[in-house]
C-alpha cells in the first residue's frame, strides 16, 4: 500500500480529496442541510412542534456522540478511515430513505439515530484524517477544496428539494435524495487508499497527554460554542424563513445563498489557514458568525436578508473546516484520530441540543428573534476561547514529547 501510494503520491491525494468531497457533499450537503428543508412538512403534515421536530436532531446526535463519537476515532486510528466511511454512507443514505416513510414520532427518532452514525462515521472525522494524512503543506487548500463538497451539495440540495417537493411531494423527494446521496459518495469511498501517514501513526500518541493540556478545552469549548451557533441558526432557518411568510421558493433560495457564502468561505479560509496562523483564521471565523446572525434578525426585506445570509455562510464554510487544520497543529499527526473523536463529538452534541433549544424558545416566545440572538452570543463565546489559545511557537512545542522539547 505505502510503495503504490509513495509511486504515484499525485493521483492517491487527487483521489483522497475526490472521495472526501463526495462524502462530505452527500453526508454534510445533502443529509444535514437538507433534512431541515423538510421539517416544515412534518409540523404541518404530521402535527408535530418545533422542539418535536428538531428533537430528532438532538436525540440522535447525543446518543451517538456519547456512544460512538470517541469510538470512531479509536477505529480510525486503528483501521485507517476509509472502511468506516463506506458504513457512513450506507447508512446516512438509509436514513432519509426511511425518514421519507415515518408517521410516528419514534419511528422519525429511530432513523434520525442512522442519520447521525452516517455523519459519525462518514462525515468530517474520517475524511479529515484521510486528509491530514495525505496532505502536508498543501492541508489547508486540500481541506479548504474538500469542504467545497458541504457548500455545493448543500446548496444544490436547497434549489432541488423544493422543484422536487412540486414533482413527487415531499416524501418521494427525500426518498429521491436518500438514494442520490449512495450513488454519489459510495463508488470512491471503495477505491481511495488509507492515508501512510495515518497507517505510520496509527499506534503512536495518548490522549491522555492531550487531556493535560489547557489548549484541548479551549479549542473544545470554541468549537462547541460556535458548532452550537451555526447549528441553531441553519436547523431552524427553514422554520424561521416560513415565519416571515416567504415561499417554499424563496427560502430554497435563501438557503441556497447560504451555502454559495459557504463554498466561498470554505476556499477563503483554507487559503488563509496556508498563510496565516491558524488561531486567527479560526477567530475570524468565529467573529463573522457571531456578527451575521443578527444581521439575519433584523434584516427588513428579503434582499438585505439574503447578503446577511451570504456573509453568514462564509462563515459557515469555514467553521467546520478549521477544527482539523488547528487541531493539528496545536497536537501534532500522532493520535489525530482520537482527538478529532472527542471533539468532534462534544461538538455533534452541542450541534444537537442547540437548535432543539432554539426551536423549543420559539415555541415558548412566538419569535425567533430572542433565540437567534442568544445564538450570536454563543458564537462570541467561541471567539474569546479562540482568542485564549496559544500561538503557533507554543503550540508546536507543546505537541512535541516532553524529551524532545526539553
Amino acid at each position: 500500500m505505502t510503495t503504490t501510494a509513495a509511486a504515484d503520491p499525485r493521483r492517491e491525494q487527487t483521489l483522497a480529496v475526490t472521495t472526501a468531497f463526495l462524502a462530505l457533499f452527500s453526508i454534510v450537503g445533502f443529509a444535514l442541510y437538507g433534512l431541515p428543508f423538510f421539517y416544515d412538512f412534518f409540523v404541518k403534515d404530521l402535527g408535530w412542534t418545533r422542539e418535536q421536530v428538531t428533537r430528532g436532531n438532538m436525540y440522535s446526535k447525543i446518543a451517538v456522540g456519547l456512544g460512538f463519537g470517541f469510538v470512531a476515532g479509536l477505529l480510525i486510528d486503528k483501521f485507517g478511515p476509509k472502511r468506516l466511511m463506506i458504513v457512513g454512507i450506507l447508512f446516512a443514505g438509509a436514513a432519509l430513505v426511511g425518514l421519507s416513510h415515518v408517521t410516528t414520532l419514534n419511528a422519525f427518532l429511530f432513523f434520525y439515530m442512522f442519520n447521525a452514525l452516517g455523519y459519525a462515521f462518514g462525515g468530517p472525522l474520517p475524511n479529515q484524517v484521510i486528509l491530514s494524512g495525505w496532505f502536508d503543506k498543501a492541508r489547508g487548500k486540500a481541506m479548504g477544496f474538500a469542504y467545497l463538497g458541504i457548500g455545493i451539495g448543500g446548496a444544490l440540495v436547497q434549489w432541488m428539494a423544493p422543484r422536487l417537493i412540486q414533482s413527487l411531494e415531499w416524501r418521494g423527494a427525500l426518498q429521491t435524495l436518500g438514494i442520490l446521496m449512495v450513488l454519489i459518495a459510495l463508488p470512491c469511498a471503495i477505491f481511495v487508499r488509507e492515508p501512510p501517514r495515518v497507517a505510520a501513526s496509527a499506534a503512536a500518541g495518548s490522549i491522555g497527554d492531550v487531556l493535560r493540556r489547557p489548549a484541548f478545552y479551549l479549542l473544545a469549548i470554541g468549537s462547541m460554542a460556535s458548532i452550537g451557533a451555526v447549528g441553531g441558526a441553519m436547523q431552524n432557518l427553514k422554520l424561521y424563513l416560513r415565519d416571515r411568510q416567504f415561499s417554499q421558493i424563496e427560502i430554497g433560495d435563501t438557503g441556497m445563498i447560504v451555502l454559495i457564502g459557504s463554498t466561498v468561505g470554505r476556499v477563503l479560509m483554507g487559503w488563509l489557514a496556508d498563510r496565516w496562523p491558524k488561531k486567527w483564521v479560526m477567530l475570524l471565523i468565529y467573529s463573522i458568525v457571531a456578527g451575521a446572525i443578527p444581521l439575519m434578525v433584523f434584516a427588513p426585506d428579503l434582499t438585505s436578508l439574503r447578503i446577511a445570509a451570504f456573509v453568514f455562510g462564509i462563515g459557515l464554510g469555514g467553521d467546520y473546516m478549521i477544527i482539523p487544520l488547528m487541531a493539528a497543529e496545536l497536537f501534532g499527526l500522532r493520535g489525530l484520530g482520537k482527538v478529532l473523536g472527542v471533539v468532534l463529538s462534544l461538538d455533534s452534541m452541542a450541534e444537537a441540543i442547540v437548535p432543539n433549544r432554539v426551536g423549543a424558545l420559539r415555541d415558548a416566545m412566538g419569535s425567533y428573534a430572542m433565540p437567534y440572538l442568544l445564538l450570536s452570543g454563543l458564537a462570541a463565546l467561541g471567539a474569546l476561547s479562540v482568542a485564549l489559545l496559544p500561538s503557533r511557537d507554543a503550540a508546536a512545542a507543546g505537541a512535541r514529547p516532553a524529551s524532545d522539547a526539553a
